[in-house]
């Protein structure tokens, strides 16, 4: 009997019951579809070693997170059934029903509603993780050989526990509420509407313009000085402190905005009296200000998340898409291997902090070293695991080869550097970029590399070489941006550089930066590298600082085989005299890069979409479920407005207005923010490259409406409803 009383109510109570399926279904949904990448990582043939159980431990995790504010959601959204069903509840009690078959009714409905939103969302995540194998596949660049469909065990068992928990914790809630609420109470809930107190209007004006100041400030401020990543050690903390004073002052101007935000709409649409009298308008006001005073809290917090999560989307995929456009910038060889030499710094701080009879054995470097001969030494791979392990040979697979080497600005034992970035700057009267601002960066200077090295790797990159004079000079640099721009600028300028008590003039206008790379990275190897005659730079006796060697392998060579026959070789020390003028650094192939920057791409991407979805969803949620309990209150308000003449159509546009209001305001905040936030992103990333975000805003822009403007159509659907229900009986009191 309690089943089909439980069943029947889920029926009738369908309309209350729709914002708080639709949100949990989505939940299920989006845990069970994102806690399926390991499975899609296979599927879609990628063999990153590590890969799946990385990324599917991090989502995993992440999960937990996520459903602790999904079973806020649902705690807030049951609250709303609740208040709307309180007199039912109380009907049944006095017809002669204990609160315990009560509470036992309000349980089954809760397993009902939440079985089949749990099999509604599973149905979806299992059909939305067939598509986004399909996204996988494209974010690592592979093809998926052999598609099926696939069901992961895993995934479901843990958005059954999250699911579990939130059913408990909601059931709980329902049953400490019909116990401890007085019978009178349930039986006047609906003619209790909260109590509302409306604000002084000046005063509210006030804390509105006060908001507007502190939110302009804090703009401001971090458009002056920006996020701080690239402070130096001494100024790191300043900027740590005065980054918190602008994170505190955009969080109090953001509350303060929709605290004053009642009294603003009062005094702003009073003063238009031609648009405040006109039809129901005066009503609107009045319900906006009172209600706003009253959930200006949460509108603040809202506005906040859309921010976070607008930032977070927007700004990590587009992150990851400018690594993977200048990926192949940034990879020009097969493999490439760098040599660090030693500086006078270098040994003073391992002598000083390391081991003093380390530095023994160290030798300060007065002239590079050719690495192809000595890159030699034994494999230690899974499979040659002993001190005996199979010697490995460049030679083995190397074909066309080339060495770059790198000198700093200064003569062999100096500390100055002759050319940098800020002189530059100077020269131009143009500001140092942001990314260089405050970093060690621009006191080491440019780079000096040797003409003839610099056209061989442009010969092997398929460029014709470039004609260097000796009183000439060519700027270079992979990292394009702000920094690509400023040496162009220098160059096409006509302004010359000393160097060693040389001046050279610029012999090109323009900085090349599809040839600048001088090592495979992630994000470029090159910040600035002056190109000098060779004659010249055997002159200038400067110090060396590093050397790479770029290797493309044999014709008809199979890539894996290669990489695999020195991927896992231990070189042996290089020594000059018996002393090690440096040390060997990164190794990396193409292969290996392109599979880093792929890995990276789809973590930042999947981790941006599930936490910027998510949060999108809470906020809608929470808003839609506000103006629904609004509604509920209100619906005497809108009977009496249908009892003195207004006819529906004017009625049902107020509460489109309110309701407009409430979804648009927050959204407006939340998007300001983002867009001074993103501006600045854009401007400290643009030293890696010219990041766009016109691709990712759209996909953005589509996530968001999907959800956010799904909630908004519901919300005002289901208002509709409540509130043709109660001017259908202005006739009946």
């Amino acid at each position: 009997m309690l089943c089909k009383l439980a069943w029947g109510n889920v029926r009738r109570a369908g309309r209350d019951y729709l914002v708080y399926l639709l949100t949990l279904t989505l939940g299920v949904t989006v845990f069970y579809a994102f806690n399926t990448i390991s499975m899609q990582v296979d599927i879609a043939g990628i063999d990153e070693e590590g890969l799946a159980q990385v990324m599917g431990s991090m989502l995993g995790y992440l999960t937990y997170f996520l459903a602790g504010v999904m079973a806020f959601l649902m705690v807030y959204a049951n609250n709303f059934i609740m208040k709307r069903r309180k007199k039912e509840f109380g009907l049944y009690q006095v017809l002669g029903m204990g609160r315990g078959r009560v509470a036992t009714i309000m349980a089954l409905e809760t397993v009902i509603v939440s079985v089949v939103a749990f099999v509604a969302g599973i149905v979806l995540g299992v059909g939305l993780s067939q598509l986004m194998t399909f996204f996988t596949a494209s974010l690592f660049k592979t093809q998926i050989a052999n598609f099926h469909f696939f069901f992961s065990v895993h995934a479901f068992n843990l958005t059954l526990a999250c699911m579990l928990v939130m059913f408990v914790l909601t059931l709980l809630l329902n049953l400490r509420a019909v116990r401890r609420t007085k019978l009178i109470e349930l039986m006047g809930a609906e003619r209790r509407n909260e109590s509302i107190k409306t604000r002084n209007p000046w005063i509210a004006i006030a804390i509105f313009a006060v908001g507007v100041v502190l939110v302009g400030v804090a703009y401001y401020r971090l458009l002056r000085d920006g996020f701080p990543l690239t402070a130096t050690d001494s100024k790191l903390q300043e900027a740590m402190n005065q980054f918190g004073i602008t994170t505190a002052m955009v969080t109090v101007g953001t509350f303060a905005l929709f605290w004053g935000l009642s009294g603003m709409l009062i005094k702003l649409l009073q003063s238009l009296r031609g648009v405040y009298w006109r039809g129901l308008n005066m009503f609107i006001v009045r319900q906006l200000a009172a209600k706003v005073n009253t959930v200006c809290f949460s509108m603040g917090v809202i506005a906040m998340l859309l921010f976070l999560a607008i930032t977070s989307v927007t700004c990590g995929m587009s992150i990851a898409n400018v690594m993977n456009e200048n990926l192949e910038r940034y990879t020009p060889a097969d493999m490439s291997q760098t040599y660090v030499y030693y500086t006078t710094d270098t040994l003073d701080y391992y002598k000083e902090y390391v081991n003093p009879s380390e530095a023994d054995r160290m030798v300060l470097a007065d002239t590079t070293v050719d690495l192809y001969p000595a890159w030699h030494g034994k494999d230690k791979s899974a499979d040659n695991n002993d001190e005996t392990g199979k010697k490995v040979n460049i030679a083995d697979v190397a074909g066309e080869h080339v060495q770059i080497d790198s000198y700093l600005s200064y003569p062999f034992g100096g500390s100055s550097p002759s050319v940098s970035a800020g002189e530059m700057c100077k020269t131009m009267g143009e500001k140092l970029p942001k990314a260089f601002g405050g970093s060690k960066a621009d006191a080491m200077g440019l780079f000096v590399t040797p003409a003839s090295q610099y056209n061989k790797l442009r010969q092997m990159m398929g460029e014709e070489p470039v004609s260097i004079g000796r009183d000439q000079y060519l700027l270079t640099c992979d990292m394009g941006g702000e920094l690509v721009d400023l040496y162009t600028k220098y160059m096409a300028g006509g302004h010359a550089l000393t160097l060693g008590g040389h001046t050279l003039k610029p012999a090109t206008d323009k900085s090349d930066e599809d040839t600048a790379a001088i090592a495979n990275s992630a994000m470029g190897s090159n910040p600035g590298t002056v190109v000098v005659a060779d004659e010249l730079l055997s002159q200038l006796n400067l110090q060396p600082y590093s050397s790479s060697l770029l290797v493309n392998y044999k014709q008809g060579m199979d890539t894996t085989e290669a990489d695999e026959s020195i991927e896992y070789t231990v070189l042996d020390n290089l020594l000059v005299d018996g002393k090690e003028p440096g040390s060997w650094g990164i190794f990396i192939t193409r292969s290996e890069m392109y599979a880093q920057a792929a890995q990276m791409n789809g973590m930042i991407s999947y981790l941006a979409i599930y936490i910027g979805f998510v949060l999108v969803v809470a906020c809608a949620a929470i808003l839609s479920i506000q103006q629904l309990s609004n509604v509920a209150d209100g619906s005497r308000s809108y009977r009496v407005l249908a009892q003195i003449g207004c006819d529906d159509r004017q009625i049902r546009h107020s509460v489109m207005a309110q309701q407009a209001v409430f979804f648009l305001f927050p959204l407006a905040v939340g998007l300001a923010h983002s867009f001074v936030a993103l501006k600045v992103i854009i401007e400290l990333v643009s030293i890696f490259g010219n990041m766009s975000i016109g691709g990712t805003v759209g996909l953005t822009c589509a996530i968001f409406l999907a959800a956010y403007g799904g909630y908004f159509l519901v919300t005002y659907l289901m208002s509709t409803g409540m509130v043709r229900a109660a001017i259908a009986t202005r006739y009946s009191e």
